[in-house]
């Protein structure tokens, strides 16, 4: 189903537009998900392949990655406003990938504050030309320079924003899924939104540093959260079990790829015949395992 929205105080060139409707669910108290059901983006769902959401306070409302089209951030919009007369004020964008960004120009309004890691605007500037040139022919939507809206405030270590009667802790981690991956505590649910740190079902995805990932989940492992959203997959009730699969993958792999080169074997060697202990717990395999393989190798060489 389609809805017409119309927007005011938009900086685009359409007030009006036909949107898909937005399916959310309240999975904790004022932290509502859009939980996507696909994972390879396509023509056909335009970029709708992550886990987006909100979190309302008594004075304002988070937005926490604005969707993989600007159709969907509208729709996200148009939600939030069905659900809540609490204003926007923070656009959170967890780190620089499309399916996490692309809707950011439906909250460009005035008193909206655009909120990432201080190495997302960097991201962003460098990779926007290629996301670009690409979103028509593979997303098949349309998006411009616009679209692509740095942070206004840049988180370097950690930061609290108070959403009235509210304190979301922002921290921004080292390189792991990539250089600028940003989670999002809410401290009245004790709720972690992970983002791509954290992949069910899809099977995770390098974009940074293998090593610097495990570390994280090692940090993360440690504290007693309620509920973790990944960016990709159901939200996780038992932790840090609900890390496992994940940091098992990451740290097979890292294992298999040492001995490799302890080994003296090759690159193509490594792509060719490292394989995956569960290739059917994990979705894009085929699509992501050997481009793993090639990020983590490259660092993996070098390490003392």
């Amino acid at each position: 189903m389609k809805l017409l929205v119309c927007l005011s105080g938009l900086l685009l060139s359409f007030n009006c537009l036909a949107v898909p409707a937005l399916n959310l669910s309240e999975v904790a108290p004022g932290v509502y998900m859009h939980q996507s059901n696909e994972h390879w983006p396509d023509r056909h769902n335009h970029g709708d392949i992550a886990n987006i959401g909100f979190i309302v306070g008594t004075q304002c409302v988070a937005v926490i990655d604005s969707g993989g089209s600007p159709q969907q951030g509208m729709a996200l919009r148009h939600a939030i406003q069905q659900t809540t007369s609490t204003p926007i004020c923070y656009v959170i964008n967890t780190h620089v990938h499309p399916d996490h960004i692309y809707g950011n120009l439906a909250f460009k309004t005035a008193g909206v504050k655009f909120v990432g890691h201080h190495k997302l605007a960097r991201a962003m500037a460098s990779r926007a030309p290629h996301y670009l040139s690409r979103a028509d022919e593979v997303l098949n939507i349309k998006v411009n320079q616009d679209h692509i809206i740095p942070p206004d405030i840049e988180v370097k270590d950690s930061l609290n924003l108070d959403l009235g009667n509210r304190i979301i802790r922002l921290t921004a981690h080292p390189a792991a899924h990539t250089d600028n991956d940003l989670s999002v505590f809410d401290q009245t649910t004790q709720t972690l939104w992970l983002a791509d740190l954290l992949f069910l079902e899809h099977i995770p995805v390098i974009d940074g540093s293998l090593k610097g990932w495990l570390t994280e989940l090692d940090k993360l492992a440690k504290q007693p959260y309620r509920l973790v959203i990944p960016g990709h997959g159901k939200p996780v009730s038992h932790w840090p079990l609900g890390m496992q699969a994940e940091k098992q993958y990451l740290s097979q792999l890292a294992q298999d790829i040492r001995s490799y080169i302890k080994n003296g074997k090759t690159l193509e060697q490594a792509v060719s015949n490292i394989g995956i202990n569960n290739p059917n717990q994990w979705q894009l395999a085929e699509q992501f395992h050997r481009k793993n393989i090639t990020i983590a190798f490259a660092e993996l060489e070098w390490e003392d």
